[in-house]
């Protein structure tokens, strides 16, 4: 196989490493990056599977300061999918090390809201560091299930009597 779909993957933290090599080609071995340097390297390349790379980080990285640039990365990418992947890794982050940055929320507000780096974001960050578009969206939500909820609970009450 040729040097650029198989690159060496050089951890020495951690020795008899499940992923000897990193198959760039049909991603099978991604799942272990732990190295920020690895996606970087990805980008640079214009990898198609750098997405899957950016998520693999975010699940396997320790620190968070490491991991947010290339999520912010990620989600200013034309690529769309790149982007789905890359609210998916911000969704990680949030849920594993419980922070986010200015760039990521800045990024995320483009995006659609209701996806999984939303939900993530509200459960596991302190709600006073999260944006107001953030809190209106949650508090929208959360008034409509409040409503729907009443509404239903008066009709089944109505019909049981």
């Amino acid at each position: 196989m040729p040097a650029s779909i198989l690159r060496k993957h050089r951890s020495s933290a951690a020795p008899g490493h499940p992923a000897p090599f990193l198959n760039w080609q049909d991603g099978s071995t991604l799942r272990w990056i732990d190295r920020p340097e690895e996606v970087d390297a990805a980008f640079s390349r214009g990898e198609p599977l750098v997405g899957v790379a950016v998520i693999a980080l975010a699940l396997n990285h320790a620190d968070a300061d490491a991991i947010l640039p290339r999520v912010g990365k990620a989600l200013e990418a034309e690529n769309p999918e790149v982007r789905r992947q890359g609210v998916i890794a911000l969704a990680h982050v949030a849920r594993l090390h419980r922070t986010v940055d200015r760039r990521s929320l800045d990024l995320l507000r483009g995006c659609p809201r209701g996806n999984e780096a939303d939900d993530d974001l509200w459960s596991f960050v302190a709600h006073r560091r999260l944006p107001w578009w953030l809190w209106q969206h949650h508090f929208t939500e959360r008034l409509a299930w409040l409503f729907r909820d009443r509404s239903t609970s008066g009709r089944r009450t109505a019909s049981t009597t």
